[in-house]
């Protein structure tokens, strides 16, 4: 399978988990192309066949979207696509000190389901604030549920 990992970073921090999603990716035999900043043209280029997709969604600011994914995410607004053929798994990256935890993962799952994707996995939520190892949480995540898309 190939997944396009979207990441939606302002910091960083996103990108390090990001890079460790699709190093996982790679040792279970699947491939990725990796978006530090996606438009919607380069994602969608292959939207005949299925897609899979994974955002690596940080929160901003007062519950907004990461400075590298917000105009991908304003293109899904105002495009509006039919996503159908998209399977999606999200990653919401937080603070849980501010009371927008994970507000844009939250959002852009919102937003995918309203133009029709499906979601492969539960949304996880990473607290950079109380979390000592983000990425080997997100591998954790991803080796739960990856092997049941080829059943």
């Amino acid at each position: 399978m190939h997944f396009h990992i979207l990441v939606g970073t302002t910091s960083g921090n996103t990108e390090y988990l990001a890079d460790a999603l699709n190093q996982r990716l790679t040792e279970l035999g699947h491939t990725a192309t990796l978006h530090d900043q996606p438009t919607l043209a380069e994602v969608m280029a292959h939207r005949e066949e299925t897609g899979y997709w994974l955002l690596c969604v940080a929160t901003h600011g007062a519950g907004e979207y990461a400075e590298s994914i917000i105009d991908f995410m304003e293109a899904l607004v105002s495009e509006k696509p039919n996503l159908q053929k998209i399977k999606a798994a999200i990653v919401a990256i937080g603070d849980s000190s501010y009371d927008t935890f994970c507000k844009a993962g939250d959002d852009g799952e919102a937003l995918i389901l309203e133009l029709n994707a499906s979601l492969i996995a539960p949304t996880l939520q990473i607290d950079m604030f109380n979390e000592l190892d983000p990425e080997g949480t997100a591998i954790l995540w991803l080796d739960q549920w990856i092997s049941k898309l080829s059943e």
